[in-house]
């Protein structure tokens, strides 16, 4: 298969940062982020587009579509729900694939009133009142749990413990869904459903931590795991998928799965499942193509924390990179300093020259040289300048269009001072 050019939008999202995550370095596809507005997507996606209009503007389809054509697209991933619907509706005007189910699922997967509605009798779903019921009801009707009928995260979701709580609650969301509070756990259940219909992965995950409407710590569910299975395979029976999916379920008052939503995406934290082998991004990709998926999952235990993560852009150029040794590079005369390589070797990437300058002189750990072998990155430098303790970092800096790296603030400041160069120290390294 020739390489795809697969357009991410908006590339801001968990969704899309995910897709970053799971895609970007696979060779089939090529990996292309759009956004309305210049958010975290601008920082992560090397190709970028910005300008989008909003999908409520006239011109969002037009703009879309043209940026299919100027970046030959040959797929969009759309990551957001209300973008799913608006793209695939338009899908045949666009002239590429979107990544997604039919329209029908997608407008089923958005409402939560559709989703009920279509699952009635398939699986357990909520009990849903009416607002002016609960207005004049006592008490005992209490609590229930308000949620948008359109809408994901946090957003409007709300236990409600009496009239009074509801009727502030509408002024704010007159169109939410009242329904049955569920007072057991929250779970997740990332799912896959091939183009022929068959669901070939359904695995479910506790939502152990929520921050915003996203689980921030997760971990697969092992004790009745056959009782999440079932459920999705009831759903995928009355829904028709293709690709990734994901529903969510808390246990009623008497410990049976009841529904909360779906999705017809992947879930944000599904990552923990890619950490075991199940890429529902590339998988999707891979299925929207006519290229047959099956489901290699490894069996360790794993458990998903988040937080959040800094990204920089920083306005420097430079050729090369002046960097120390001893508690630089290597830390506690015991540890490489892996992100530091990490780092070097993106150098390597970019063609940037590495001139390593160290006064190491340690009978224990060996020579210099013999230490580099050792630790198995002699070849990372393109020179290697072993100073007596007598000589000075400052007198071997030789490229002003340089940086330089060391964990001594007066190195840093003598250098800075003489050269007018970037001085980094490490814990400034993540920003490069």
């Amino acid at each position: 298969m020739a390489k795809k050019n697969i357009l991410v939008f908006p590339c801001g999202s968990e969704i899309a940062l995910e897709v970053y995550r799971a895609v970007n370095n696979s060779t089939h596809f090529n990996l292309i982020g759009a956004s309305s507005v210049n958010d975290h997507g601008k920082f992560v996606f090397e190709n970028y587009v910005d300008g989008i209009p909003f999908i409520t503007s006239p011109d969002f389809i037009a703009s879309i579509k043209k940026t299919v054509k100027d970046y030959s697209i040959d797929a969009i991933y759309p990551a957001m729900d209300a973008v799913i619907e608006i793209l695939k509706k338009n899908e045949a005007e666009l002239g590429c694939k979107v990544i997604a189910p039919d329209v029908e699922t997608t407008q089923i997967c958005l409402s939560k009133s559709r989703t009920y509605k279509a699952l009635d009798g398939i699986v357990k779903i909520p009990q849903v009142f009416a607002a002016d019921e609960l207005l004049q009801a006592d008490e005992s009707a209490f609590p229930v749990f308000a949620k948008p009928d359109i809408g994901y995260g946090s957003r409007g979701a709300k236990k409600i413990s009496n009239a009074e709580d509801l009727k502030a609650h509408l002024e704010q969301f007159p169109s939410c869904i009242l329904s049955e509070f569920l007072p057991g756990k929250e779970y997740t259940v990332d799912c896959f459903t091939s183009s022929n219909g068959e669901m070939i992965f359904a695995a479910a995950r506790e939502r152990s931590r929520i921050m915003n409407g996203i689980s921030v710590n997760t971990k697969p569910v092992t004790e009745n795991a056959d009782e999440f299975i079932e459920f999705a395979k009831k759903i995928n029976s009355a829904i028709k998928f293709n690709g990734a999916w994901f529903y969510q379920v808390k246990r009623d008052t008497h410990g049976e799965l009841t529904l909360m939503e779906i999705a017809s995406r992947f879930g944000g934290s599904s990552s923990l499942f890619r950490a075991q082998g199940i890429n529902f991004a590339l998988m999707s990709l891979f299925n929207a193509f006519g290229i047959p998926v099956s489901i290699l999952r490894n069996t360790y235990d794993v458990e998903m924390d988040r937080a959040l993560d800094n990204k920089y852009k920083l306005g420097l150029k430079y050729s090369e990179v002046f960097v120390d040794f001893d508690d630089c590079i290597y830390l506690e005369k015991q540890f490489v300093n892996d992100a530091l390589m990490a780092y070097l070797y993106r150098c390597v990437n970019k063609g940037i020259k590495i001139t390593m300058l160290s006064r190491h002189d340690d009978v224990k750990l060996g020579k210099l040289d013999d230490l580099l072998d050792k630790l198995r990155i002699r070849q990372v430098f393109d020179r290697i300048i072993h100073l007596d303790p007598s000589q000075k970092k400052i007198d071997y800096i030789d490229n002003t269009d340089s940086i330089f790296i060391d964990d001594s603030f007066a190195e840093r400041k003598a250098i800075a001072d003489k050269f007018h160069i970037p001085v980094f120290s490490l814990d400034m390294v993540e920003a490069l």
